[in-house]
């Protein structure tokens, strides 16, 4: 169990820092608010791209590039980890009621 929770909060801590990158750095190369970068860091990296805000400058593409590339793969994996904990977690529960029922044999 220790073992989970420490996937699940490197998980969730990469997602959230790959956020605050993309929001710090959205908020220095485009000039946009905090609320307009972390707006804008989410929806790139959720794939959403509404197209309301976008990249002005050679060198923001260019981050932005590399920003979809590296981040989308990190989400993907992070939530990856947090599915596959869930699922294990209800596949205990489900061989703990068998056992309590009766309808798995004890191990030895």
């Amino acid at each position: 169990m220790p073992r989970i929770r420490a996937q699940i909060a490197a998980a969730v801590s990469g997602v959230a820092g790959l956020i605050g990158l993309g929001t710090a750095t959205y908020h220095y190369l485009e000039g946009w608010t905090w609320i307009q970068s972390f707006y804008f860091s989410v929806v790139t990296l959720a794939t959403v791209g509404y197209g309301d805000l976008h990249p002005t400058t050679d060198l923001s593409r260019l981050f932005t590039a590399v920003y979809i590339l590296l981040g989308v793969g990190i989400v993907l994996a992070s939530l990856g980890v947090i599915g596959a904990s869930y699922l294990e977690r209800i596949k205990k529960r489900i061989i703990e009621r068998r056992r309590k029922r009766g309808q798995l044999k004890q191990d030895r």
